[in-house]
């Protein structure tokens, strides 16, 4: 019972990593092209903002991960903060593609 416990703090985890990473990426992707337009400042002032988030977000889903090595409830606690930093990331990361999304 215990490795199904494991399994699934480690699964949630990894999902957590993922929608951290692409919310970091997302920002990456649009400060680069701020930075390549004319008028962009608006936009990598956005980005700047935004950062601790994404950067909060990934840290918790990394510890998240690093908990998954520990006991059942080491386990336990892993799957919550990977719950939790996995949504805010995700809900951050829909918050800026709605709101740079191009009609096209």
């Amino acid at each position: 019972m215990d490795w199904l416990v494991n399994l699934i703090a480690v699964i949630v985890a990894l999902a957590s990593v993922l929608a951290a990473l692409g919310h970091v990426g997302y920002l990456a992707l649009l400060n680069n092209a701020a930075g390549k337009r004319a008028g962009g400042a608006p936009v990598a002032q956005y980005v700047r903002s935004r950062w601790a988030v994404a950067g909060g977000t990934t840290a918790a889903s990394l510890f998240a991960w690093l908990l998954t090595s520990g006991g059942t409830g080491l386990d336990i606690v892993a799957i919550i903060v990977a719950a939790g930093s996995g949504a805010v990331a995700t809900k951050a990361l829909q918050s800026t593609r709605d709101r740079y999304r191009s009609g096209g």
